[in-house]
């Protein structure tokens, strides 16, 4: 029969010594008990903030390619000679600065048609990231079209951060691992300026 706690203090000194190995000590359970939960937990908080990043990343390179293309949508990088390279930075100081320009890729299509547009992959078939469209220095113009064009604008960039949160496989590579690619796209018809 196991006695309670209470019990043993109203018992004499010499009695409770020698009946307190019968009693089980409690002492340190909340330590092991923390020590079950603790990983999960910290594997969850991790989580959270790995995909908070990530959707974080994504949402400021989708406003810096709105509001970068907004130029080519009224036909102002046409007309100011904007090259790849200037877009690619405009896109960069839209998006915000804790975007590495450098690993940042934009890829620019246009047709007459909706239908002639067709989406370019960012990975290739041995998942390396695309080239951006044509060098830095060639005329915007040349990619972008003319009035009443549809232009197709898509950025590739490669997130490096995914690497720290590898428990969550976000990366390019089959098992998850490695560089993750945010991927973000605007399509729209150039307004008919002159």
């Amino acid at each position: 029969m196991r006695l309670p706690l209470q019990s043993l203090r109203r018992i004499s000194p010499a009695l409770r010594t020698r009946i307190s190995g019968w009693i089980p000590n409690e002492r340190g359970a909340a330590a092991i008990e923390f020590a079950i939960v603790a990983v999960p937990f910290f594997l969850f908080v991790m989580g959270i903030i790995g995909i908070g990043l990530y959707f974080f990343t994504t949402s400021a390179l989708e406003h810096g390619v709105e509001a970068a293309a907004r130029k080519i949508r009224t036909g102002e990088a046409q007309k100011s000679a904007l090259t790849v390279g200037g877009f690619r930075q405009l896109v960069c100081q839209e998006a915000g600065t804790y975007i590495d320009c450098n690993k940042l890729r934009v890829l620019i299509q246009n047709s007459p048609t909706w239908s002639g547009i067709t989406p370019l992959p960012c990975l290739d078939s041995a998942n390396n990231i695309a080239e951006s469209t044509g060098s830095s220095d060639d005329d915007l113009a040349y990619y972008s079209g003319e009035a009443s064009q549809v232009v197709l604008v898509t950025l590739c960039y490669e997130w490096d951060l995914a690497q720290t949160f590898a428990f969550l496989n976000l990366g390019k590579n089959s098992d998850g691992s490695g560089s993750a690619v945010v991927q973000a796209a605007t399509a729209f018809r150039t307004e008919p300026y002159s």
